[in-house]
């Protein structure tokens, strides 16, 4: 199997360095090079074949969003991993709008930068654990939920369901959601296998995909 081919973006050197070594004894990751900013990125790449481009965002402003955008515009084929110290809600949405493929925090350890990378080369999106807790709560916040679903499925959710999911939102564990809704930890997962299986989705990344593609969550 071929290895991952991977661009880093920062414009500081040994920010690059150190993800390169984070990396370095990773059999099936090659760091194929570093650039300072995404003109050089689509200078340098232009003419290889990359699979993930790691873009390391400082600040949280509109002009990053377009450097997504124009990223996917110029190299369509090109996977964008956003690794970044923001949890702003508008902004993390602002990025998968823009064609972001996975969001990291921060605080992201090795482990979790390499799953990302083998997710999203899998094809699928990857976005840290807190950012999908982050997204999902303001989501159940803001949102009147059994309305919306039940519009946008041909099977509506139960009211129970709609407990379930509620509280699978606030990051309650299995056990956690029995104990409150005084049901067993099997007929809570029964409840979660019926919501994501009504609403066609496979993981909570998909739901927070289904919320922002259905205008659910607004930016």
């Amino acid at each position: 199997m071929s290895k991952i081919r991977i661009f880093i973006v920062d414009d500081h050197q040994v920010v690059c360095d150190g993800i390169k070594a984070l990396l370095s004894d990773a059999d099936d990751i090659e760091v194929l090079g570093t650039a300072s900013n995404i003109d050089n990125l689509i200078s340098k790449t232009k003419e290889t074949a990359v699979h993930i481009c790691l873009i390391n965002i400082y600040d949280p402003t509109d002009a990053e969003i377009e450097n997504i955008r124009k990223v996917k515009k110029e190299l369509p084929n090109l996977n964008l991993l956003i690794l970044s110290m923001n949890k702003s809600k508008s902004f993390i949405l602002k990025t998968l709008k823009a064609g972001a493929r996975g969001y990291l925090t921060k605080d992201t350890n090795r482990s979790e930068l390499i799953e990302a990378i083998y997710t999203i080369r899998g094809g699928y999106d990857y976005y840290a654990k807190s950012i999908a807790n982050i997204v999902l709560n303001n989501y159940l916040k803001e949102t009147d939920v059994a309305h919306q679903l039940i519009d946008q499925q041909e099977n509506s959710l139960s009211t129970r369901e709609i407990e379930v999911l509620e509280l699978f939102g606030q990051s309650l564990t299995n056990k956690e959601i029995a104990d409150t809704l005084f049901i067993s930890v099997r007929t809570v997962e029964s409840h979660k296998n019926n919501v994501m299986k009504k609403l066609n989705l496979r993981t909570t990344v998909d739901l927070v995909k289904f919320a922002i593609s259905n205008n659910i969550i607004k930016i």
